[in-house]
């Protein structure tokens, strides 16, 4: 994924009567400069946003710590910042992420519930085909339960992506329940690279995610 980005910044050193040779290793060479400082800035930013959620229990903790969240909240808008030029509805965004941070009450419920059901979370996944326009949302529970809930989806801007739930899932290892779709609304990637993305959606939540070292399928 191809999401780098460089400002190419009209900056001249005072050369008298500089050669055109001069002149276009001179450009090249501010270019890279720019270019280096911008990746480096973005990376710093990006480091940071990870440090910060790294000992959140993928927002559990966060939930009863402003201080934390609002901390967190900073950084990703840091990250909107620096992602704003970046059009994250292309093919990079088909993926299997998974989730880091999150401030969804719904899915922090489920990971933190998990055990009155016998059971705990394992990976929270969204993965996401956006040439067949489809989305999973899912929640695995290791070593065979799984459930997710399915989406067609339309790209709306380089950045935002409509979703509509079509049907949702809970699977076992020998049996299956469907469960009635439920709603719909938007998200907008504000950040992606080939590590991370970060997400704002309709309700204010925010997601942090990473891809998966393997592709979930049905």
């Amino acid at each position: 994924m191809a999401t780098s980005r460089c400002f190419l910044l009209p900056i001249f050193l005072k050369q008298p009567n500089p050669s055109p040779k001069f002149s276009k290793y001179q450009r090249a060479l501010n270019s890279k400069i720019t270019c280096s400082s911008v990746t480096a800035q973005t990376q710093l930013a990006k480091q940071e946003l990870l440090n910060l959620i790294s000992d959140q229990d993928r927002g559990l903790k966060t939930q009863k710590d402003p201080s934390k969240r609002a901390s967190i909240i900073k950084a990703i808008d840091v990250m909107a910042v620096l992602g704003k030029d970046i059009a994250t509805t292309g093919d990079s965004l088909s993926a299997t992420w998974r989730l880091l941070w999150t401030t969804e009450k719904e899915q922090l419920f489920i990971i933190d519930k998990a055990y009155l059901f016998g059971t705990q979370a394992g990976d929270v996944l969204q993965v996401i085909d956006v040439e067949k326009r489809v989305l999973n949302n899912v929640i695995t529970f290791p070593p065979d339960g799984v459930f997710f809930v399915r989406s067609n989806i339309e790209i709306a801007s380089p950045q935002r992506v409509n979703f509509r739930f079509t049907s949702a899932v809970l699977r076992g290892k020998s049996w299956e329940i469907p469960l009635p779709p439920f709603g719909q609304g938007w998200f907008e990637s504000v950040y992606l690279d080939d590590e991370i993305r970060v997400v704002k959606d309709i309700r204010g939540d925010y997601l942090v995610v990473d891809q998966a070292p393997y592709s979930w399928t049905e």
